[in-house]
């Protein structure tokens, strides 16, 4: 389970960057909402952990990473709306830049770790990661490599798909891992989108009306 807190926490820290957002590109203007729905839908996939009903926890996942895309494109697409008629003022228009942007990179990384291999419990259920739809460094060492390194068995948590994301929408490209699976390209080419829209064009239009 220890594994699975940093995506928890990760799902958390989504819903307090998006209550930190203007309620002008809030749907309904209710800030806290989907943090109080990520709490709610966090208690029955505690539940179905501890449980074992593996299939009604990824089921839950799902659902839960659904619901913060759709807030996340949401906001954005009230911010690019809100853009042209000036309503946003420009530290407000930074801040909301820099909250999109961060929610970007914790979205993106709640789906790959979600996705990769079958999701956690089923990478868990191998022990050693050798194939999955991103090829981790770790993967490609031999065994006498890997023993030399203290790794038996390796297989990626939480944290290498956040590194994988922040690369993403930083390099705009996979960096150190590459893409193996047609999902996960089209998964980082919506990311890189984003990551360019909220850079480029809101960020950058904030900079100038300083």
């Amino acid at each position: 389970m220890h594994s699975r807190w940093p995506a928890l926490f990760a799902l958390l820290a989504l819903g307090g960057l998006y209550a930190a957002l203007p309620p002008s590109l809030v749907l309904g203007g209710a800030r806290w909402l989907l943090l109080l729905l990520i709490s709610l839908l966090l208690v029955p996939m505690l539940i179905s952990h501890f449980r074992g009903a593996h299939t009604t926890n990824q089921v839950l996942g799902y659902i839960l990473n659904a619901l913060v895309t759709l807030a996340m494109v949401i906001s954005l697409a009230l911010l690019i709306l809100a853009l042209p008629a000036h309503l946003e003022k420009p530290q407000e228009l930074l801040k909301s830049a820099a909250s999109l942007w961060f929610s970007n990179i914790l979205v993106f990384a709640s789906w790959y770790w979600r996705l990769d291999a079958g999701g956690p419990h089923k990478r868990a259920q191998r022990g050693d990661h050798a194939s999955g739809a991103f090829l981790f460094p770790q993967m490609t060492l031999p065994p006498e490599r890997k023993h030399a390194a203290g790794i038996k068995e390796w297989s990626p948590n939480f944290v290498d798909y956040l590194f994988l994301a922040f690369n993403t929408s930083t390099a705009f490209s996979p960096t150190d891992v590459p893409v193996l699976s047609r999902w996960a390209k089209l998964l980082m080419m919506l990311q890189s989108i984003i990551s360019l829209l909220v850079i480029a064009l809101l960020a950058a239009r904030a900079v100038n009306i300083l």
